[in-house]
């Protein structure tokens, strides 16, 4: 049995619900899983943990710059341990752009980092525009116009594969630890 860390960064709630299967899924599997948000910058000593996830959401073609932080002042446990990372975005929705190699905002965010994740996906995120702010809501209409997606201010389109979510925490699960 292992412990294992879920650092995740959510803006709107939907990377946290990924998580939590995620968890659901490697407790299934005899292991233990605490989870810790990113957002709120607690303090947490990872040398604790046997196996680390970090998952992280997309805002306007970027991940929240305490993800960079939170990497880069773990960034040696991190290394040093078996890790896995994920990225939530609506453009993964697109079957070209839904794998680690094809994702653009994923490319991007490792050619930003040191670490290099051991194991990466990508997971489609969710439109939710009756939860956004009046602002975020016409921009995200606006850029869902302009990439052919769902316009309409009243939808709640959800489009993550919840099967490769669960494969994710399967794998996740299944990483060896290293021998010191």
């Amino acid at each position: 049995m292992s412990k294992i860390l879920i650092a995740y960064s959510t803006t709107d709630g939907h990377t946290l619900e990924i998580s939590h299967r995620l968890g659901s899924v490697i407790e299934q599997q005899g292991h233990s899983v605490s989870f810790i948000s990113i957002d709120e910058e607690v303090d947490i000593d990872l040398n604790q943990f046997d196996k680390i996830v970090i998952g992280a959401s997309i805002r306007y073609g970027k991940h929240s710059k305490k993800v960079y932080r939170f990497i880069e002042k773990n960034l040696s446990v991190l290394d040093n341990k078996p890790n896995a990372f994920f990225s939530v975005n609506v453009v993964a929705r697109k079957p070209e752009k839904n794998t680690p190699e094809t994702n653009p905002y994923l490319k991007k965010f490792l050619q930003q980092i040191q670490w290099q994740p051991k194991e990466l996906t990508v997971f489609a995120g969710k439109i939710d525009y009756p939860k956004y702010r009046f602002w975020d809501r016409h921009i995200i209409r606006l850029i869902m116009w302009m990439t052919k997606g769902p316009t309409d201010p009243n939808a709640v389109i959800e489009f993550t594969d919840w099967e490769q979510v669960e494969a994710f925490g399967q794998c996740i699960g299944k990483m060896e630890l290293k021998l010191s």
